[in-house]
């Protein structure tokens, strides 16, 4: 593309969809374990605010579709209390809270879990670095 391709005016992302098969076991998860505010339903779909990104939970509409998610990034002000949250929630962990990146303003934190469907997401947290 080059540089004079019209700009489309996007500003941000407005939903994410994440492929479920159990869609009542998924929406708990999202709801009880990360704490999202559950906004509504409608038929088989679930949809959450995240932040003011819509986050739409689904079984795939063709084969082709229906696979694992890709990375979510979730941030997080405090990476080792919400890590600690998750555990008690008994959520699966795949990777602990560990130092990603020493930013000259933050250290740039994150740490994997499972969704109840086997995607893999992560939160990630920004800490400022003393001055």
């Amino acid at each position: 593309m080059s540089g004079t391709t019209a700009n489309l005016g996007i500003t941000n992302i407005g939903q994410i969809s994440i492929i479920v098969h159990d869609l009542e076991r998924a929406t708990g998860f999202y709801r009880d374990a990360l704490g999202l505010p559950l906004l509504f339903t409608a038929g088989n779909l679930a949809f959450f605010d995240c932040g003011g990104v819509r986050l739409m939970l689904g079984p795939a509409e063709t084969p082709e579709l229906d696979h694992a998610s890709s990375i979510l990034y979730f941030r997080v002000k405090d990476i080792n209390a919400a890590h600690q949250l998750l555990v008690e929630r008994r959520v699966q962990i795949v990777a602990p809270p560990r130092l990603i990146a020493a930013m000259p303003a933050y250290d740039l934190w994150m740490m994997g879990f499972r969704d109840t469907e086997g995607n893999i997401m992560e939160l990630m947290s920004e800490v400022p670095r003393p001055s």
